[in-house]
């Protein structure tokens, strides 16, 4: 392992300073189920690690606020996989955390970390797209928000700025019950990652979102306003050919070693289909208990 310093600051603005001084040879751990890995094998050398285990800003918890579900940055996905609000409003939320790696993992991986990260493979970079999260930044200049659409760039590039970390991810809370589901396809079971993964929301008008990963540099949204996809008595080529055109922006790479490019494409739209028929089962279940 590379030599480094070890930070951990109790304040945020001071490990905000810490982050700016040392800009891209700086790493923050939180959870450290990434970090630690990639010291240890060398892929990673920084200069520091700032740990932010001691910073009271950042206590994980969970949260409602002004019309928003605000997650603590250091929040574990164990705890959100098991909050009952998550469970009853973000459905598919609970589910993509109670995937991420074994039970081991899911005890110390943070959400924060997981967005930070920015693997195309990430499970619950889909549904936070699909429930329209917001990234809440402490930096230098002071607190930003940034829509989750816009936070991600390619694999592990995210439009996070230097001194920046992450303080909490927020939801907005919905008005109508919204059906929504995660699904994933791995070459085994257990705490492989996604060859695919995919989350629909379907809400009440009938406004169908679909997420998707593991199949491009970066996760994808695409929404279908029009309520077709959702309509179980649209003409199937119709609806056929909206999912086409909403998951044009998947290209999977040739290099991988999880899977091929059209097992990749052919499993996106067996997984699109499947997840638009259990978000609409699941809102037509929410709406029947009002």
């Amino acid at each position: 392992m590379h030599a480094f310093s070890y930070e951990r600051p109790a304040t945020l603005a001071r490990a905000v300073a810490l982050l700016e001084a040392h800009g891209p040879e700086a790493r923050v751990l939180a959870g450290g189920t990434d970090l630690i890995i990639r010291l240890r094998d060398g892929s990673l050398a920084p200069t520091v690690v700032v740990d932010l285990k001691r910073i009271a800003e950042l206590e994980p918890g969970i949260r409602e606020a002004d019309g928003r579900l605000v997650i603590g940055a250091t929040t574990v996905m164990t705890d959100i996989a098991a909050d009952a609000r998550i469970r009853r409003r973000f459905e598919a939320l609970a589910e993509a955390a109670a995937v991420v790696g074994s039970v081991q993992i899911r005890n110390r991986a943070t959400l924060g970390g997981n967005i930070c990260n920015a693997s195309p493979a990430a499970d619950t970079a889909p549904a936070l797209l699909v429930h329209g999260a917001v990234v809440v930044i402490a930096g230098p200049s002071g607190s930003r928000r940034i829509p989750i659409d816009g936070w991600f760039v390619r694999s592990g590039v995210t439009t996070l700025g230097r001194g920046e970390l992450v303080t909490a991810i927020e939801l907005p809370l919905p008005a109508a019950p919204m059906g929504s589901v995660h699904l994933r396809r791995t070459r085994r079971r257990g705490h492989d990652l996604a060859s695919v993964t995919l989350c629909c929301g379907v809400d009440a008008s009938g406004v169908t979102r679909l997420a998707y990963g593991s199949v491009g540099p970066r996760p994808v949204l695409a929404v279908d306003a029009t309520g077709v996809l959702a309509d179980r008595d649209a003409a199937p080529d119709a609806r056929t050919g909206l999912l086409e055109r909403m998951l044009a922006e998947a290209t999977p790479s040739a290099r991988s070693m999880r899977a091929s490019p059209d097992y990749r494409l052919a499993m996106l739209r067996v997984l699109a289909r499947r997840g638009v028929d259990i978000a609409t089962a699941r809102l037509a279940a929410a709406e029947g208990r009002r």
